[in-house]
């Protein structure tokens, strides 16, 4: 286990510090449970009050929130982004594998850079071509030709299809599907002809795809993951989709097909984005959102309507239905009125 110094601290998140610079903390935890030797943060003023009771080593606070506690603490601009640092000093989360274990099943036409780790029972088929420090988990599938480009990581399950390029530092996490053929079919008198799938996937660099995501490959054309882009679990990106450098999607997410994302948009949880369209930069759409024409304008955006005690939605329900009739009542008593005006 690591454990830092307050002063160790402050030298590596470039903060100022109050206190004892020789206090000495191991692990990181919430407000209401850090014991000493461990740090927390206050991110937000509503939760200042819990710093009373607090029992941490050392808090890490605004200038503004400082005169609240009088313990050992690192001064900072931004609680959570420093948060979020020192979380990646103090992880203890294991690696997807050592070494290269006996029963990874490895073409001798793939080609491995050096220190890659490869996990048990995973198929690495002919072609692949994996960076230096690539780590595959146990149970994973690297298809025909693909490329893997130093520092990435997959999780256990991953499977990633043919002709598939995925970037530097990336992170796919357990169950992902990458690669596989997204839904297309021709019909003939009642018969679904299938269409083979012939573009591929290319992920850039810096990546990161929670469980259970799947990634189409396109049809013709590549589904395109640009770098920086994080993608939430159990979602699903159809083929020759892009997305745009450092957008954030959530979970549960569904885009159809040939959908181009912008730059730096944020993809509220449980949201469904047609294709064939595109959506510009810098744009928010929030949770359960159901977009259903381009947007080319930044900004917010909602849809849906949230919950209500039951009998109130019925009756929302009720006058929905009734829309049209009212719209044309309406018309009607506005036209009368003009008469009258006249």
């Amino acid at each position: 286990m690591t454990s830092y110094t307050l002063k160790a601290l402050a030298d590596e998140l470039n903060a100022t510090f109050r206190g004892d610079e020789n206090i000495t903390i191991d692990a990181i935890a919430s407000m209401a449970n850090a014991k000493p030797g461990q740090i927390t943060f206050l991110a937000d003023k509503k939760y200042q009050t819990q710093l009373q009771n607090c029992q941490a080593s050392i808090v890490v606070l605004t200038e503004e929130s400082l005169e609240h506690w009088n313990g050992a603490a690192l001064i900072v601009a931004n609680p959570y982004l420093t948060y979020a640092k020192l979380a990646q000093l103090l992880d203890t989360t294991p690696l997807p594998a050592n070494d290269i274990a006996p029963s990874a099943v490895i073409s001798s036409q793939a080609k491995l850079g050096k220190d890659v780790a490869i996990g048990a029972n995973a198929v690495i088929e002919s072609g692949v071509c994996l960076g230096d420090n690539v780590i595959i988990g146990a149970g994973c599938f690297i298809g025909k030709d693909t490329i893997i480009g130093k520092n990435t990581k997959l999780w256990a399950n991953v499977s990633v299809y043919h002709n598939v390029q995925i970037g530097e530092n990336c992170l796919i996490q357990s169950g992902t599907v990458i690669g596989s053929d997204g839904f297309g079919y021709a019909n003939d008198r009642g018969q679904w002809i299938k269409i083979p799938q012939l573009g591929r996937v290319i992920i850039g660099n810096n990546v990161e795809i929670g469980a259970s995501t799947t990634i189409d490959r396109g049809a013709l054309d590549d589904t395109i993951i640009h770098n920086g882009v994080i993608i939430d679990n159990q979602c699903q990106i159809a083929h020759n989709d892009q997305i745009g450098e450092h957008t954030a999607v959530a979970g549960g997410v569904i885009m159809a097909g040939s959908l181009k994302i912008g730059k730096y948009c944020l993809i509220g949880g449980a949201s469904v984005i047609n294709g064939h369209m595109e959506i510009c930069d810098k744009v928010t759409i929030t949770g359960m959102g159901m977009v259903m024409r381009p947007i080319s304008k930044p900004g917010v955006y909602s849809s849906g309507i949230p919950l209500q005690d039951n009998k109130i939605w019925r009756k929302t329900a009720s006058l929905v239905l009734h829309i049209d009739e009212m719209n044309k009542r309406l018309k009607s008593l506005e036209k009368k009125l003009l008469q009258l005006a006249v």
